[in-house]
């Protein structure tokens, strides 16, 4: 049996340029799907998965993100003396633990690969988990599980992939790959990041979850910039695949990117329908805008 996977990294340093002004003051991760902020519903993802220790890569004005995962002795005093307990069990449901979350800043936005990188003392000599914000699975079953038992099963490195238009792969890390197992489960031998369109080796992206084992630090250690002059993880996943191998996991579930304005919409439609709570009178409310 491989080594646990008891520790994920939440890189949440990006500006959120493509939402602006909201984001000027907001983290893009704080931006609400419903009511919950996006990178609830990645911790969520995590903590299904049985992840004991949440790591954030923040950057500057992203304090929020902190206070949304700490006690607010204020907020919780007021709903008690206003007799909102339920309230008060919601609150309860989101904390984490104590001594549970690290935060480290990356001082500067040298890219994905950096913002791992600079986990590399919480993370220690242990394998880990990467999920970025902006993806949201919307799954029974977590995304992030779905990697473990796949991990529990080979070991190694884990990578979530699936399928896009040929036309969008130039948007990606795309993969290159043997033909998948009955599992679902690929062996990954290349991968590039935002190939030029035509040039893809396939039309498999890597989703934005990862299973790693620590020597992905060494091969960040270098700081070799490469696509848009930033620090790619791509590029040091590629070394570790050569060294260790990887595996892809054609997941199962429904993909929102909500770092676009599109997948931010959708996710919040989908995330929407599927409440009992909202679904018969939002559906209502859809059916009017349409009819308009």
């Amino acid at each position: 049996m491989p080594a646990p996977i008891r520790k994920a990294v939440f890189p949440v340093a990006g500006l959120g340029t493509r939402f602006l002004p909201a984001t000027k003051a907001v983290p893009k991760e704080m931006l609400t799907v419903v009511d919950r902020p996006i990178i609830q519903y990645v911790v969520d993802e995590a903590r299904e998965a049985g992840i004991e220790h949440f790591i954030f890569i923040t950057g500057r004005n992203k304090h929020v993100i902190a206070d949304h995962f700490d006690v607010s002795f204020e907020l919780k005093h007021t709903l008690r003396e206003r007799g909102k307990q339920k309230a008060l069990e919601l609150l309860e449901q989101f904390r984490l633990a104590p001594g549970k979350t690290s935060f480290t800043r990356q001082q500067e936005p040298l890219g994905l690969g950096h913002a791992v990188w600079c986990a590399r003392e919480m993370v220690g000599n242990e394998p880990f988990a990467v999920l970025l914000p902006d993806v949201l699975v919307k799954v029974e079953r977590g995304c992030l599980a779905q990697m473990i038992d796949t991990y529990n099963q080979t070991g190694g490195n884990v990578i979530a992939v699936e399928e896009v238009p040929e036309d969008q792969t130039n948007q990606y890390g795309v993969v290159d790959v043997e033909d998948a197992g009955t599992d679902g489960v690929y062996h990954v031998h290349g991968m590039v990041e935002k190939p030029a369109p035509g040039t893809a080796p396939s039309n498999l992206i890597i989703t934005g979850r990862y299973i790693l084992q620590p020597q992905v630090f060494d091969y960040l250690e270098d700081q070799e910039t490469g696509a848009g002059g930033e620090i790619q993880l791509t590029d040091a996943l590629m070394k570790l695949m050569k060294a260790q191998g990887m595996s892809g996991l054609a997941f199962e579930g429904k993909t929102y990117d909500c770092g676009s304005k599109i997948g931010f919409l959708s996710a919040n439609v989908a995330y929407a329908l599927s409440r009992e709570d909202l679904a018969d009178d939002y559906r209502a409310v859809l059916k009017d805008l349409l009819a308009d």
